[in-house]
């Protein structure tokens, strides 16, 4: 269960949640199992999920997915722009226009954005927009198992139960027909991402998420 503690308001009204991902299939691979977690426990009260890079048929899936992940959330908004996979860096003014675009649309309580140090060049654009736009939000930045082999050490873990991580592997599975030639796009290879980080995080349940946390303002609360 992920803890967050907000202000009496934030309690109440329940979390506003922005997801951000360079390419289709990115929040889903990242941070899939909080989400449906947050999610099951009714704590999303909106939902703004963005991806940046989406052919038509990556595009179609990624707003199927959406859908299924954000299943339960009474307002949620779902974004899928064309950008070229592989070459946001070299778009960044456009991307960063989006970027503008959302700083006056949404307030969030909780972002979830790619891992600053992540090889993939689109991945750390998104992640390095996203601090620049939402400096003063909460931000945890996720992970992705990729061939550059490029994990770090998370300092902050989300532990799930077999519902939401048996759960997220399915959604992946059906969500993404077009990755599923993909050597590393496998039911193992998600699994073992989260039975590691369940280690790591002495999970009751034995898997986990792992995010890395800049920076945690805490407060004594009410």
């Amino acid at each position: 269960m992920l803890g967050l503690t907000l202000d009496r308001a934030g309690r109440d009204r329940g979390l506003r949640v922005l997801a951000l991902g360079a390419h289709a299939d990115d929040i889903e691979i990242g941070c899939g199992g909080t989400v449906l977690d947050l999610v099951g426990q009714g704590r999303v009260a909106a939902a703004t999920w963005v991806v940046f890079s989406g052919s038509e048929e990556r595009a179609a899936e990624a707003q199927s997915s959406a859908a299924a992940f954000l299943d339960g959330v009474a307002e949620r908004t779902v974004s899928v722009h064309g950008f070229r996979d592989g070459f946001l860096p070299y778009e960044g003014a456009a991307v960063k226009d989006v970027f503008e675009r959302l700083k006056h649309e949404v307030h969030p309580d909780l972002v979830l954005t790619h891992r600053g140090g992540d090889a993939h060049q689109d991945h750390r654009l998104v992640s390095e927009l996203t601090w620049n736009t939402f400096r003063d939000h909460l931000i945890l930045e996720y992970e992705i198992p990729k061939y550059d082999g490029d994990l770090g050490r998370p300092n902050l873990f989300v532990p799930l139960g077999e519902p939401a991580y048996r759960r997220k592997i399915e959604l992946l599975q059906k969500g993404f027909p077009s990755q599923q030639g993909k050597a590393w796009f496998t039911e193992d290879t998600f699994l073992a991402l989260m039975r590691l980080r369940g280690m790591e995080a002495n999970a009751p349940s034995r898997h986990a998420e792992g995010f890395f946390c800049r920076k945690l303002v805490l407060g004594a609360g009410s």
